[in-house]
């Protein structure tokens, strides 16, 4: 069974920067898509980054791209997001999701089926 694990986030400061990280687990990243998404309550997800199989191409929202940058590990099956110059509005839950399908148009969450946990990122002083 797929799983996916989260770690990272946390509180910064205004401008700083943080990781999420997902871990794939009964499957290999190499093999797998996957996308990150952010969530506010009672909102659906905002399309982040994806990096899809089997060569990790990558795609970002056009408003995250400068500022966040998606990469992986293969040795360690994960995949982590990078966010720098954080802002005040970047406070929200972030989550990884996975699919065996190839692309980096998929977008949406409904093109995905399998979910990490969660990690609540905070920029504040």
């Amino acid at each position: 069974q797929v799983q996916l694990v989260e770690s990272g986030g946390g509180l910064v400061q205004p401008g700083g920067s943080l990781n999420v990280s997902c871990t794939t687990v009964g499957v290999y990243v190499t093999s797998y898509t996957i996308a990150w998404f952010r969530h506010a309550p009672g909102k659906e997800g905002e399309f982040v980054a994806v990096s899809t199989w089997p060569g990790g191409s990558k795609g970002y929202a056009d408003s995250m791209k400068g500022r966040f940058t998606i990469s992986r590990d293969n040795n360690k099956n994960t995949m982590y997001l990078r966010m720098n110059f954080l802002k005040g509005e970047d406070t929200i839950v972030y989550c990884c999701a996975g699919s065996r399908r190839k692309g980096t148009s998929k977008r949406t969450t409904c093109e995905y089926k399998i979910w990490g946990g969660g990690r609540q990122v905070t920029v504040s002083r």
